[in-house]
């Protein structure tokens, strides 16, 4: 398996000849090669989410796992989708998913209500790991290092729309993971954090930081 930044909060993951898109928002990464790519996720409908989603899933008939009112509006865009509600584990043909809370907001580009925002826990091969999409720190995360304990989690770190630094830090403490990938940070002036300092914070707590520059792997 391999893990592939595309920046702000956009993931590739590779099995074997099958790649798994997250929150496709390709600014970072324009030129991305979507062949290959069976299945996508987006956490919410914020453009800076959604991003390309709608038109991978055109170009390479691969469905949108979503939140059902997210699902429903990209079905309506000529999208192949997935509609799922919170909280009930999935099959794939490389593992498995399931839809968990986040605490944000979500509407679509053009206003239309897009659902409860969510983040995905994935089972693939002998590993879990855990996108947050857009959230706060919340209580939920605790859960979900109980139930789940993800290998690796995908926090957002940027404050001001989501979790900061340093709640990013207690969250990786509550989900019981052992490396954490910071994401939805320094593509707004927002957004911006010196992300040396969410390393120093994790290693200080015994965690791994994983900072992967657009287009790095894991």
């Amino acid at each position: 398996m391999n893990i592939r930044y595309l920046g702000h909060s956009a993931f590739e993951i590779s099995v074997k000849e099958q790649k798994i898109l997250i929150d496709p928002f390709l600014v970072s990464f324009p030129n991305y090669n979507c062949q290959d790519v069976c299945d996508i996720f987006v956490t919410h409908a914020h453009g800076d989410h959604l991003g390309s989603a709608v038109e991978i899933s055109k170009r390479t008939n691969s469905p949108i796992t979503a939140i059902y009112e997210l699902a429903n509006y990209c079905t309506k865009l000529g999208a192949k989708t997935i509609d799922l509600g919170l909280g009930s584990w999935r099959d794939y043909s490389w593992g498995k998913a399931i839809l968990v809370p986040a605490f944000h907001s979500s509407s679509t580009p053009d206003g239309v209500y897009g659902g409860c925002p969510c983040g995905v826990v994935f089972k693939i091969e002998d590993k879990v790991l855990y996108h947050a999409g857009d959230t706060c720190l919340n209580s939920e995360m605790k859960i979900i290092g109980e139930l789940y304990q993800p290998d690796i989690a995908m926090l957002p770190v940027g404050g001001k729309y989501t979790m900061d630094i340093e709640h990013a830090v207690k969250a990786a403490e509550w989900l019981r993971t052992s490396a954490v990938i910071p994401m939805h940070y320094n593509t707004f002036d927002a957004i911006k954090v010196d992300i040396k300092d969410f390393e120093r914070q994790m290693r200080k707590i015994g965690k791994i930081p994983i900072i992967l520059n657009v287009g790095d792997s894991l």
